[in-house]
């Protein structure tokens, strides 16, 4: 090709515009081909590079790009270079667990649904990144599934005789009149370890209620007064039961039914199997007129062959107008029917409202704040007040704020107090789980209301039963306290499982007619070749690891569960990074795929993520798809960027970048067998710098410019597909004028 070098500034603006004679420059740029690269190039090489094809068109297999779906969706030049040079999609952030999962384990598909439509009007596939992962999940709800359970305790002192179910001998009125199969008292069998549970087993013969019953004693009454039954219990198999009364009360059989499955209690609806406190009130009008006394039946023989445990402890009748009354220095702290009380002192208009009692962690309601933006520095600006009931605190006097509290996501609320002196808790997290959390502080004899503050991070947070107390009470003595119950190794492995499950089986399934390949399992290896534990002293808010309560097994049990919900066909990988920089990773990679199939499951390819550097030893490039080819797998280059350290790259370095790009695609077609060649993905469009506020900010490391033109890596990337300098077949000759 001869070039006819005239380089006045009027020749370099026909060339660069297009505003020259056809006929002259017999290969001018092709318009559809997007814009060549700013004229900091050579001026051949800009011309060269705008006469490229697309760079699909280079390639046999499948040519990939890492995208955001936002940028897809709305910037029109960004997807018309996406349709034009890939075959193949993958989504960087939307398809991962953290957004696609809410805080109930739901899955929202609309926003990805949008997306899987517009690529298939561009006749694009879409790669599925990533199904587990330990960063960018919804780690708060993960948590809170194995959250310690807190156990409210009982409003008041029992005054139901518990003594023989403590003792075992079911003395002082309990009276098993029909045993079923057995009614006995377990060690160790209650709500914690140190705690005694009732055991009770309906017969393999069992149909009614009444075939396994235990009678309590005789609970004495005060005429008017409000009583409540509560105890916790659960069983082993889904169990249903009722407790029925004596002749004292005017509605003895049932006054309440309950119902359960997975072998989970409640009232009124079915939950997890976990224990449930069952709560049971009795108004004065409950009772006939002149009663002194009433007993109780547990009856639990609707269905056969079902163990109950009952925890002795929390077994109790409570005197609701005997209870000791807590002088509460808030007006209003349960938020039963308003929020009367409270006011927005800093934040957004709608930042305070009521929420349902959906919401509530008791009672009918909460109290819901809203803060939209994250200021860790400055809690204040969304900021809930209520004043004291007293004009000031006294001087000295300890005082106690309590409160359960949660938040869709992982959060963080500080309570403050007003007053010319204030005091300030320390930041405390929360998550999707209630949580209870005490502030104690002497008072200094200023302070006037209190605050919550809730500005740290943003989210949705509701608050409910909010005490401050100074301690003094009034009546017959306190209730038992509120107890917190770990939840045990092989329970958390349950519920985690579950999780794991219930997302896969969703994601996959829902997206089986529109995606054929996935990343099962991302980034399970350490540095040096061993596999990830998890244990990790101070982990992201967004990052979670199912290898710590799944164990190793977690990735087979992940590529079982892709292979059951998708297709028989769809290619399933695992991925990782620095499998290049460090070869004993890549060896530890492929030792774990070996040990996943071992285990029955089935691993289709491996993914080697490639986010390289100038100074990226090419030796050890070469050797790593040595290694990886000879596994046999299908082998991706997943996540290919070169970075250059810099966002004003030097025309050195844009030559040198394209020279790395072209290098590891033809060490990736020399030394991987064309049958395991699934293809090449490169990272991102373009050095644009919204596309890396999240991923190598202040770096430049794709193959279009921020303003999307084509860079010098452009011709590396399209020559390394073609297998030859592509621009040596160009015909015709530049004449500049």
């Amino acid at each position: 090709m001869k070039y006819t070098k005239i380089l006045p500034a009027l020749a370099l603006s026909c060339l660069l515009f297009s505003s020259c004679d056809d006929q002259i420059m017999e290969w001018g740029k092709d318009p559809s081909h997007g814009d060549i690269t700013s004229a900091e190039l050579p001026l051949e090489l800009a011309e060269k590079i705008g006469r490229y094809e697309p760079l699909k068109k280079y390639t046999d297999f499948k040519l990939g790009v890492g995208i955001g779906l936002d940028e897809y969706m709305t910037i029109d030049a960004y997807r018309n270079l996406v349709n034009e040079n890939f075959h193949e999609v993958t989504v960087g952030y939307a398809m991962k667990h953290g957004p696609m999962v809410n805080s109930t384990g739901e899955l929202n598909f609309a926003k990805v649904d949008a997306f899987i439509a517009k690529t298939k009007e561009a006749g694009l596939s879409v790669f599925g990144h990533t199904l587990v992962w330990h960063q960018n999940q919804n780690a708060s709800y993960l948590n809170s599934l194995i959250a310690p359970t807190i156990i409210p305790g009982t409003s008041g002192p029992n005054i139901m005789n518990v003594a023989g179910l403590k003792d075992g001998s079911f003395s002082g009125g309990w009276v098993r009149n029909n045993p079923g199969a057995g009614i006995s008292i377990v060690d160790g069998a209650g709500l914690s370890a140190s705690t005694k549970a009732i055991k009770l087993i309906s017969s393999a013969t069992s149909a009614q209620p009444y075939s396994l019953q235990l009678t309590s004693p005789t609970v004495p009454i005060v005429s008017g007064h409000k009583y409540e039954i509560s105890f916790f219990i659960k069983s082993d198999v889904d169990g249903k039961g009722r407790i029925s009364f004596g002749s004292t009360l005017n509605n003895s059989y049932p006054y309440m039914d309950w119902y359960a499955t997975g072998g989970t209690w409640t009232e009124a609806f079915a939950t997890t199997s976990q224990w449930k406190q069952v709560k049971i009130k009795l108004n004065a009008t409950d009772f006939k007129t002149a009663s002194t006394n009433f007993n109780f039946n547990l009856d639990l023989g609707y269905l056969p062959n079902v163990t109950y445990s009952i925890d002795v402890n929390s077994f109790a009748v409570v005197d609701l107008d005997a209870v000791p009354t807590i002088v509460n220095l808030v007006s209003n702290g349960n938020f039963n029917t308003d929020i009367t009380g409270w006011s927005k002192y800093n934040g957004a208009t709608d930042a305070l409202s009521l929420a349902s009692s959906a919401n509530a962690y008791e009672g009918n309601g909460a109290m819901k704040v809203v803060n939209a933006t994250s200021d860790a520095a400055n809690q204040w600006k969304t900021q809930i007040h209520s004043d004291f009931t007293v004009s000031k605190l006294t001087l000295d006097k300890e005082y106690t704020i309590s409160f359960m509290i949660r938040s869709d996501a992982a959060g963080s609320v500080r309570c403050s107090t007003t007053g010319t002196t204030a005091h300030y808790q320390g930041d405390q997290t929360t998550s999707s789980t209630w949580k209870l959390v005490e502030w104690k502080f002497t008072g200094n004899g200023t302070e006037t209301g209190l605050n919550f503050d809730l500005g740290g991070v943003a989210g949705t947070y509701y608050i409910d039963n909010v005490v401050v107390t100074d301690g003094a009470t009034s009546g017959g003595g306190a209730g038992t306290p509120a107890i917190t119950i770990e939840k045990t190794d092989a329970e958390k492995a349950t519920l985690i499982g579950g999780a794991m499950t219930n997302w896969i089986s969703k994601m996959v399934g829902h997206y089986k007619n529109d995606v054929h390949a996935w990343d099962v399992v991302n980034e399970p290896m350490k540095e040096g070749g061993s596999l990830r534990d998890g244990n990790v002293t101070d982990p992201a808010s967004d990052e979670f690891y199912w290898v710590k309560y799944l164990g190793k097994d977690y990735a087979v049990t992940a590529f079982k569960l892709a292979r059951q919900y998708g297709n028989a066909t769809d290619k399933l990988f695992i991925n990782d990074y620095n499998l290049e920089s460090s070869l004993a990773k890549c060896d530890g990679l492929i030792e774990y795929v070996k040990y996943i199939e071992s285990k029955g499951a089935t691993v289709d390819g491996i993914g080697t993520q490639m986010h390289i550097s100038l100074s990226t030893n090419k030796e050890q490039i070469a050797q790593m798809f040595q290694k990886l080819a000879a596994t046999g797998k299908l082998i991706k280059v997943s996540e290919l960027d070169v970075r250059l350290g810099t966002n004003s790259p030097t025309l050195e370095q844009l030559a040198s970048q394209s020279a790395m790009y072209q290098y590891v695609i033809d060490s990736y077609k020399q030394y991987v067998p064309k049958a395991q060649q699934y293809g090449i993905t490169i990272w991102g469009i373009s050095d644009n710098k919204d596309e890396h506020v999240n991923w190598l900010p202040n770096e430049s490391p794709n193959v279009w410019d921020a303003e999307y033109k084509r860079k010098h890596s452009y011709k590396g990337v399209a020559d390394g597909l073609a297998g030859k300098d592509v621009s040596k077949d160009f015909t015709g000759d530049i004449i500049i004028k």
